[in-house]
């Protein structure tokens, strides 16, 4: 006979959950996300029935102190660090609302609509009843489709049983990290690198290993350097080109040099992050590392349309390798997710019919993307102690203001770090950008130029204004 917990009437213990505030006009800015919380420790009251009954029966409800349950997580979900684009997207975007009027320039979204004929094609899909769950890896039109896209754009050919579609780029990224990796293989990731790359390896128990590279060698990786960290149990080289952070683009000479050194470990993988392709900017040219010689079997491309397609919202991506590492991923997906929307997918086929890159639609969003960072390239390069690797690709400008480090500022103390300035911006300059250190070098600040040419002049304008009220240096 199953185990049977009986009522009892004399003492009904209920949950009470911790109630908690959030203060929307905190007195300083900070990008903590952690709310105050008022504790309950307990609680009784006593209910006496409106009609005594023979026993005379009182119920009475119990909270209990919340030292008794057990809040703990799992060390997995404790070694990881939150988002910190997100948190600052998320704290800008609460002080908006509520009335503080801050730019934000912390996200990685554009400010563009998503293109028409894409969103008609979202919309009929609706009308026409196409909101039922698709195949795992995604419906053969769409994944027919990335193929002859991969095909005429990126002279890699693939079969649609080599394809996976995801919920976001994203996903297509944490799925192939966790399908390859084990438990203390190692993941090489160039620094300045995505925030998420070094949690991803760490939700798979891998071990991040950062690369650093230079702004005065625009970001990009020094082979020599990637070939004296590689060891025994070197599993994934994540490459991101155009790069976020940074809006490197890596030329394919670059490329073909580090081809050879993969080549020569037949245990190390490489997962080219290709969200940004058609965000370049001329003479800049993207190449998939899949179509160098030899790396086809040891690439696994992700891509999306969230970036050129302005889909941030449509949450699409997928990811195409090898037919083992493809079926690995849709496992996982399938305990995980299941398929992405069918929706979403119905526009996504309608956005590959746009014509090579996107075609004018996509064009338009680059042309435009060119001209903000023409701007704020040539704003930046007129303040006093700022170094510059101008963005071949992306929509990001990722400066070193680290000649401000040591400086302080009247009513909030000295900078210290990209943090620390990045709070003074966002306190005083009500300018929300993003701390170079969550990407992991110290000495710079990205901003997102995802927004109007208006805008990003008012922002340079609050920063500029920022950086003069700093103090120089104390001489020691």
């Amino acid at each position: 006979m199953a185990n049977t917990t009986l009522y009892n009437p004399t003492s009904c213990r209920i949950p009470f959950p911790s109630s908690s505030r959030h203060d929307p006009f905190p007195k300083t800015l900070s990008f903590s996300s952690n709310l105050s919380t008022i504790s309950v420790n307990s609680l009784n009251f006593e209910m006496q029935t409106p009609k005594q009954n023979k026993n005379n029966v009182i119920v009475k409800a119990t909270v209990t102190n919340s030292d008794e349950i057990d809040t703990s997580l799992s060390p997995r979900v404790n070694s990881l660090k939150p988002s910190k684009t997100v948190a600052i997207s998320d704290q800008a975007t609460a002080l908006v609302q509520a009335g503080v009027p801050v730019i934000r320039l912390a996200a990685g979204e554009p400010d563009f609509d998503t293109p028409t004929i894409i969103a008609e094609a979202g919309i009929n899909a609706i009308r026409e009843g196409y909101t039922r769950y698709t195949p795992n890896a995604g419906t053969l039109e769409l994944r027919q489709a990335i193929c002859h896209k991969l095909k005429e754009e990126n002279g890699i050919s693939y079969t649609p049983d080599q394809i996976v579609v995801t919920n976001g780029a994203k996903q297509s990224i944490t799925q192939a990290v966790l399908a390859v990796c084990a438990p203390g293989d190692e993941v090489i990731i160039p620094a300045p690198f995505w925030v998420s790359y070094p949690e991803m390896a760490r939700l798979a128990d891998a071990t991040p290993v950062i690369l650093p590279t230079s702004i005065s060698d625009n970001f990009l990786l020094d082979p020599k350097h990637l070939e004296s960290i590689i060891t025994e149990k070197s599993r994934l080289l994540i490459l991101c080109s155009p790069s976020n952070p940074t809006g490197s683009v890596y030329p394919k000479k670059l490329l073909e040099e580090i081809a050879q050194i993969v080549a020569k470990y037949p245990r190390l993988l490489v997962l080219s992050d290709e969200i940004y392709e058609h965000i370049i900017y001329a003479p800049a040219t993207h190449t998939s590392f899949a179509s160098l010689p030899g790396m086809w079997d040891r690439t696994l491309t992700v891509n999306g349309f969230s970036k050129a397609f302005a889909m941030t919202g449509w949450r699409l991506g997928y990811l195409a390798g090898p037919k083992h590492f493809v079926a690995a991923c849709g496992k996982i997906q399938s305990q995980f997710t299941s398929g992405a929307s069918s929706i979403a997918q119905k526009a996504a086929v309608a956005a590959l019919g746009l014509g090579y890159a996107g075609g004018e639609a996509v064009a338009t969003m680059v042309k435009a993307f060119r001209e903000r960072r023409d701007f704020l390239v040539k704003s930046f390069s007129e303040i006093d102690g700022v170094k510059i690797s101008e963005p071949q690709g992306a929509f990001y400008l990722f400066i070193d203001l680290s000649s401000y480090y040591g400086r302080e500022a009247e009513g909030f103390g000295i900078i210290e770090d990209s943090d620390s300035l990045c709070r003074y911006l966002l306190d005083k300059g009500q300018v929300a950008v993003v701390p170079g250190g969550a990407f992991g070098d110290d000495t710079c600040i990205r901003i997102s130029y995802a927004a109007s040419l208006t805008t990003l002049q008012a922002a340079v304008e609050r920063i500029k204004q920022a950086l003069t009220h700093l103090s120089s240096p104390a001489l020691v």
